[in-house]
């Protein structure tokens, strides 16, 4: 993994000077962040979506995991007749998709890098993408629907007008390229993890490959090892903890066993 584009940072403050650069905009007047945020508990591992972790012919398989989903999924959940909505509805229930999970919350991204325990003898990271540079790489007519809603991410409703079908947005260019969309407001969950998703337009192509052939639209915070209790401690303080990102019990009961573990110091087995 290419790690030119790594920035290591030593505490709480150098976290937060990083994460927050390029956010002020003259045009606005106003701090907007130019990234989407992905935060992983383990800085070696690649950008796979869960259905290229299914393995074997997975790229095959994608509409028929779909179509199924879609069958039985329809007694319990009614997002339309959109393939995009359905699409966030089985990414966020757990199906295996062509999606990534992303956030626009940098302390939602350092939450998912810290909050595994048994992982604390390795660093984690903070994947930095920067969506303008995205978007000025899409297909034109992706582009243009962009432009007219006056957007700056693309929804499903914006999807949904430029192709109706995987297939379609497949053949949108030559290349495979990446777009980050909004996804419904499906709970309380999607709301307060400030989430969005990625996707490319190939089931196979994956985007951290395509993010090392244009290192200008990211960077990824290294987040050592022996960072980590610091950050976490002062995530908890801020109350960016399971509790808030996943409402009901389970969070709550996450959050109270992960808050009450003591500390521990593990040899760094890797």
């Amino acid at each position: 993994m290419d790690t030119s584009n790594d920035i290591r940072v030593q505490s709480w403050d150098e976290l937060n000077e990083v994460v927050f650069l390029d956010s002020w905009r003259d045009d606005l007047q106003r701090f907007r962040s130019p990234f989407a945020f992905r935060g992983l508990s383990d800085a070696r591992y690649e950008l796979l979506t869960s259905l290229m972790r299914m393995s074997g012919d997975y790229a095959r398989l994608e509409p028929a995991v779909l179509r199924n989903f879609r069958k039985y999924a329809v007694r319990d959940a009614s997002p339309g007749e959109s393939i995009w909505s359905w699409l966030a509805v089985a990414q966020h229930h757990g199906l295996p998709t062509r999606l990534l999970d992303w956030s626009n919350s940098p302390y939602v991204a350092a939450h998912f890098a810290t909050a595994e325990l048994d992982k604390y003898d390795r660093d984690g990271v903070i994947w930095c993408v920067r969506v303008w540079e995205i978007q000025g790489r899409m297909p034109g007519v992706l582009r243009h629907s962009l432009e007219e809603e006056y957007a700056v991410l693309c929804s499903v409703d914006i999807l949904a007008r430029v192709a109706n079908s995987l297939p379609e947005f497949d053949r949108l260019a030559q290349e495979p390229f990446p777009v980050f969309f909004d996804p419904p407001a499906l709970d309380e969950r999607i709301v307060n993890q400030f989430a969005l998703f990625s996707m490319m337009s190939s089931p196979t192509a994956r985007l951290d490959h395509w993010l090392e052939r244009h290192p200008e639209a990211y960077l990824r915070v290294v987040i050592p090892a022996e960072t980590k209790w610091e950050i976490r401690d002062k995530l908890d303080q801020i109350n960016m903890t399971e509790r808030v990102l996943f409402p009901g019990l389970d969070g709550l009961s996450s959050w109270l066993k992960r808050y009450y573990s003591p500390r521990q110091t593990r040899p760094n087995t890797s």
